[in-house]
């Protein structure tokens, strides 16, 4: 299973086609996720659905969803950006909402802050309109898997 999740990666990276990792991830697929390469770098979008609306009446996006999203994108930025692909796993995930996720796409961008032998440290930002204008802005710490994927 590990060496199969391996090439997925690999795959993805030398074609640059990361739909391949995105649809082969059962909660990525439920959300709608997406993810575009920008040079050298990922744009993650999560489209507008409606199942992804927590509160109907505002209506809004369900903060979880969001918390899942800008969780998945970090995960998914170190799968795509290691040197060697590995299965990163979370110890910890913070996020600070600061807007509600209103009913239309969300963008996220990650930044590795540092990444060692066995741990690294991702900053993600989620917006909607302007990316001036985070909705939500994350840190998440994940364990680096020895070997591959």
């Amino acid at each position: 299973m590990k060496a199969e999740f391996a090439k997925i990666i690999k795959d993805a990276r030398d074609s640059r086609d990361y739909s391949i990792l995105t649809s082969g991830i059962p909660y990525a697929s439920l959300i709608g996720m997406q993810c575009t390469p920008m040079g050298d770098d990922a744009l993650f979008t999560l489209p507008n659905q409606m199942t992804n609306i927590g509160n109907p009446i505002l209506p809004a996006i369900h903060g979880g969803v969001i918390g899942g999203f800008m969780e998945m994108s970090a995960a998914l930025h170190l799968m795509l950006f290691m040197d060697e692909p590995r299965l990163p796993k979370i110890i910890d995930f913070s996020i600070d909402y600061l807007r509600s996720g209103q009913p239309k796409d969300t963008f996220a961008h990650c930044e590795v802050c540092r990444q060692g032998a066995r741990v690294a440290n991702v900053a993600v930002t989620a917006w909607q309109s302007k990316r001036e204008l985070p909705i939500a802005i994350a840190r998440g710490h994940f364990k680096l898997s020895r070997g591959s994927a």
